[in-house]
């Protein structure tokens, strides 16, 4: 297992894909794919804002770049026309690419996941804390900390972090304490510009 992918996340390199995915509605059918497992294009449609055959169409896209697939239909599904998308893996990354129309690609990609994730951050606020158990949101992590660190050990970091949430990450469901819960971990890290 790769220290930078410890995931197995699907590894993003062409500019071409980044800048696909940067689109709200794609992103949100990979997030929600990768969340909940296979749907048709009809039951994402709800989840990211767009008609059925828009939704189709965005899925056709993000197909070309490899990030979605055919799924297979659920137990049970006995309309076997509908088409079933999935996930190729449970998340993504990219590195910021070194050519102007890559870190430009780059830039619109990172500009949506951040976006994304706080809206999903709002929306937890309403729906989710509010009825969450005291000891659970106790949980609930936030700081804002500001840290000094050569390129080096900004990557140390981030290979301690992912290190240590690899384990959880890569955990089959049925290896899973009956007491687990689902935990959303955003991070963020923001180098600051010095000049």
């Amino acid at each position: 297992m790769s220290l930078r992918n410890p995931y197995g996340d699907f590894e993003i390199t062409d500019p071409q894909a980044m800048r696909a995915l940067a689109h709200p509605v794609r992103l949100a059918a990979l997030s929600y794919l990768q969340k909940n497992g296979p749907a048709t294009a009809t039951q994402l449609s709800e989840h990211v804002g767009a008609s059925p055959s828009v939704t189709s169409w965005h899925l056709r896209h993000l197909a070309n770049f490899g990030l979605v697939s055919d799924g297979p239909p659920p137990e049970g599904v006995a309309d076997k026309r509908q088409r079933w998308w999935q996930a190729v893996a449970r998340g993504f990354r990219f590195e910021m690419p070194d050519t102007p129309e890559g870190a430009e690609a780059g830039r619109l990609l990172r500009a949506e996941l951040i976006s994304q994730a706080l809206d999903y951050a709002q929306q937890w606020l309403v729906e989710s804390e509010p009825h969450l158990d005291p000891l659970w949101s106790r949980t609930a992590g936030s700081s804002n900390t500001l840290v000094s660190l050569t390129l080096a050990e900004a990557e140390a970091v981030e290979n301690a972090i992912e290190e240590l949430l690899a384990p959880y990450v890569q955990r089959a469901e049925q290896d899973r304490p009956a007491d687990a819960h689902p935990v959303r971990m955003i991070r963020l890290s923001l180098p600051e510009a010095t000049t």
